[in-house]
Order: structure tokens, then sequence, then C-alpha cells
């Protein structure tokens, strides 16, 4: 992924989790030079998935957004491991599509 502060590897850091009404992806994007590693989730309605329901698929949906964004998303996740100590939670649904529109 290419952004403004260099390019960032994207990989799922753990298995998807599923509920009856959504997949929560967990995402961790790391600068090509290892100085930084950020981790986040995604809570995405299975309404919106259609049949893009692996790790992989769903960072292909997702990456596009994720570079349009990636200095608010990042910012927020930085202060919630900061200052909540867990991981930022963004949620897509029929309310919020995001890169699901």
């Amino acid at each position: 992924m290419r952004t403004g502060r260099g390019i960032y590897a994207i990989a799922s850091a753990t298995p998807l989790e599923r509920t009856a009404d959504s997949v929560v992806l967990t995402l961790s994007f790391e600068r090509a030079d290892g100085i930084e590693k950020v981790a986040l989730r995604f809570r995405i309605a299975t309404a919106l998935i259609g049949d893009a329901d692996s790790p992989e698929k769903l960072i292909e949906r997702i990456t596009p957004w994720l570079e349009r964004e990636f200095e608010q998303t990042r910012e927020a996740a930085l202060k919630s491991i900061r200052t909540e100590r867990k991981l930022l939670e963004i949620s897509f649904d029929a309310s919020n599509r995001g890169p699901f529109a």
C-alpha cells in the first residue's frame, strides 16, 4: 500500500472472526523499513461482503479505502492503542458502507 508516509505491507493478523451478522478482520500494516507497525480491526456486515469471505479478498476491497483514509485511520489506531490499550475497530454496515459501497 502506498501512502504519504511510505510503502506499507498489509496482512491479516488473526483468523477471521465470524458472528451471525458480521465478520471481523484484524489487519496489521507495517512500513517497509520496519519503523512502524499498526494493527486495527474491521467489523464488516455479512450482507456487504457477498462472496469476498476470505481475508485476502477482504484486504483487496479495503486497501483502496485505507489508502485514501490512511492518515486519519493511522492516527486513530495509534491513539486507541496508546490511550485505550485496545485495537481500533471500524465498522462497515448498511449505514457506513465504506469500501463496500
